[in-house]
């Protein structure tokens, strides 16, 4: 899985949640035990009260990668990253409700802070939500676990907090940098560990043809494509949208939700 590079500003979102993942430090503390099968089984020990979803109950899921549709061999995963924005994720979500496009949000934990009613709005057009971790680090796999601990709950409980209650149902590491920890406890979270199979490469902004023939060229090799709302100018983004979707409906695929 390729890691993204030029990504410069998840360090200002990385300075600014500082004091966000040093307060949750005192709040949250999380130990590794030994499962019946021999690995690594994340528990939780949770004081704060909005660290826990509000029905009290998660239900753990599987902790490999998901790549697949739930709509089977013809589905289509459409998955935005990095916001919500207010510039941008607007734009994103009027384009996926004209064409009846369903996509799955991941969301950075200071991103979703800072725009509730951007998060609620993903969540009305009946879109999912997924963890991109608080402050967007790529290096996430080099890091400690109490580190990867502190990024993935405490923007777990940022995202639910702006979508008034509803979890995200996805994890997916910034620039796939998951570790066997990380995904272990994400799904322990109830969050899918989430990669992607078709990177538009909108992040490098290499033009709307580029990233619709990219789109096209590999949407053969599996279902999970990859956007972003956020982390500087999307036009390009939207425009390449505006022509892929409508595409991929001619070609005769459906839009669903990566497996669970």
């Amino acid at each position: 899985m390729a890691r993204h590079k030029g990504r410069g500003w998840h360090g200002r979102l990385l300075a600014a949640a500082l004091g966000v993942t040093t307060l949750a430090a005192a709040t949250s503390v999380w130990t590794a035990q030994a499962d019946p099968a021999g690995g690594r089984q994340p528990q939780a020990r949770v004081s704060a009260p909005d660290a826990r979803p509000q029905d009290g109950t998660v239900a753990k899921v599987a902790a490999d990668i998901a790549h697949a549709s739930d709509r089977g061999a013809r589905g289509v995963n459409i998955t935005i990253d990095d916001g919500p924005d207010p510039v941008w994720t607007p734009q994103v979500l009027r384009l996926l409700k004209d064409s009846g496009t369903k996509a799955t949000f991941c969301m950075v934990g200071t991103q979703a802070q800072a725009y509730p009613d951007l998060v609620k709005a993903v969540v009305a057009d009946g879109h999912r939500l997924c963890n991109h971790t608080v402050s967007h680090d790529t290096t996430m796999d080099k890091r400690s676990e109490a580190y990867q601990s502190q990024q993935i709950l405490d923007a777990e409980r940022m995202i639910t907090k702006a979508s008034g209650g509803v979890r995200p149902q996805y994890y997916r590491a910034p620039g796939g940098a998951f570790t066997p920890y990380s995904r272990q406890l994400a799904a322990s979270r109830g969050m899918r560990p989430l990669g992607w199979n078709v990177d538009s490469k909108d992040f490098e902004r290499p033009g709307v043809d580029t990233m619709v023939a990219t789109v096209k060229k590999e949407i053969s090799e599996g279902p999970t494509v990859l956007f972003h709302d956020a982390g500087g100018d999307r036009s390009q983004t939207v425009a390449a949208l505006r022509e892929v979707l409508p595409w991929l409906k001619e070609q005769g695929y459906s839009f669903g939700f990566p497996v669970r």
